[in-house]
This record gives C-alpha cells, sequence and structure tokens, in this order.
C-alpha cells in the first residue's frame, strides 16, 4: 500500500514563546531529523504542512501551506489529505522525538480496509501520530465548516481501526512513543529521556 507522510508543523507554539519545535534538539539530532530518520525507511513521500517553507529548506522536504486557516490541526490534517499523491497519509505532529519506524509501518499496515488507523494509549486516541484516507476528507470538510474541530470525533465518522494499548505495548515498552513536546518543561524531559537512551544503547557492554 503506497501511502504519504505528512509532518504538521504549522501551530504557534505559544507555549514554547514561538520556537520552532520540529527544529529543537533531542539528543544528538533534531526532533525533524529523528522523525525522518524513522519515515525514510518506509516511504519516499514526505511532506510538511507549514506557513514558513524556508525552516526546512535544508532537508530539502515539499512543504504545502494550509489550505484552511484557523481550523488548528484538524485543518492540517486536511491540507495534508488534499496535498498527498496518494490514498493514504500517515500523520504526525512535529513535536514528537520518540516514534520509531518499527511502530509507523505497524500503523501503516493497520489502516488496510479502514478509513483512519488511529492508536488509543493509556491517554486516550493519539490522532497526531495516525494514518488518513482520502475517505476522510469530506468528514473533515463538514467539521471545519461546522467549526467543530476536535479531531478525535473524527473516528465516528469513518471506518476506524483503534490500536489500543495492548498491542501498542509490543512497540513500546518504555511509553515514549506519543511523548510531545509543548513546554519547556517538556523539552528538558525529552532531553533527558533522549540522554538516557543513548547512553543505554552506544554504553559497550563489560567483558
Amino acid at each position: 500500500m503506497l501511502w504519504t507522510a505528512a509532518i504538521l508543523a504549522g501551530g504557534a507554539a505559544s507555549r514554547l514563546a514561538g520556537r520552532d519545535k520540529s527544529s529543537l534538539r533531542v539528543g544528538k539530532r533534531s526532533i525533524l531529523d529523528r522523525q525522518l530518520a524513522a519515515l525514510r525507511p518506509l516511504t519516499d513521500r514526505i511532506l510538511v504542512v507549514a506557513n514558513d517553507a524556508g525552516r526546512f529548506r535544508r532537508v530539502a522536504l515539499r512543504v504545502v501551506p494550509d489550505l484552511v486557516s484557523g481550523a488548528a490541526a484538524l485543518g492540517g490534517i486536511y491540507t495534508a489529505l488534499n496535498s498527498a499523491t496518494t490514498d493514504y497519509v500517515l500523520v504526525v505532529a512535529c513535536d514528537m522525538p520518540f516514534l520509531t519506524a518499527r511502530f509507523l509501518a505497524h500503523l501503516a499496515d493497520s489502516a488496510r480496509g479502514f478509513d483512519l488507523a488511529i492508536p488509543r494509549s493509556g491517554d486516550g486516541l493519539q490522532p497526531m501520530c495516525a494514518m488518513y484516507s482520502r475517505a476522510c476528507l469530506e468528514p473533515i470538510r463538514a467539521r471545519v465548516a461546522e467549526t467543530t474541530l476536535r479531531i478525535q470525533d473524527l473516528a465516528t465518522d469513518v471506518r476506524t481501526r483503534e490500536i489500543g494499548p495492548d498491542e501498542i505495548a509490543a512497540f513500546d515498552p518504555d511509553g515514549l512513543l506519543f511523548f510531545n513536546v509543548n513546554t519547556p518543561a517538556d523539552y528538558q524531559r525529552a532531553v533527558e529521556i533522549a540522554a538516557q537512551y543513548e547512553d543505554r544503547i552506544t554504553r559497550t557492554p563489560s567483558p
């Protein structure tokens, strides 16, 4: 199944003083570079939804501006689906540093036969790391027109496959997949987590 990856990077990041979340360094790489390392083995179709294309010039990604202003993340998903050349789009928020290729591949496979494949973690549905089909376009358009922008509610409008906590656990033993950076405290925690993780995988085993 062919699919496009769309990184949503159009938010104002008001709780981070407007900083570009995707460029924040977590461990040895920026969040964007970490996400691209997970996505590029899976698809060569990657775009960014953002209104400032210059921020992404160094990575030579296709950048598309929001088609609908004031529609928050739901508008970003709508833009991604409209801009993709494939029937399916895997949407990820630009502030999630711990996504893995292994889980994203499973998420993509889980969408076969459905309009939406969405994880449900212990914190609830995770619409900012989910696979959407073009069948979601009309329901999203209707919700935007009505300004009912809560993305989770879209799951009631389309054929939805939920990936539950037990299924997620096989890919996420540390519970980090859906960690996102919204505040300075989140960012500090992400840096600490990355330091612990990278130390663990690079440490030379004792003889």
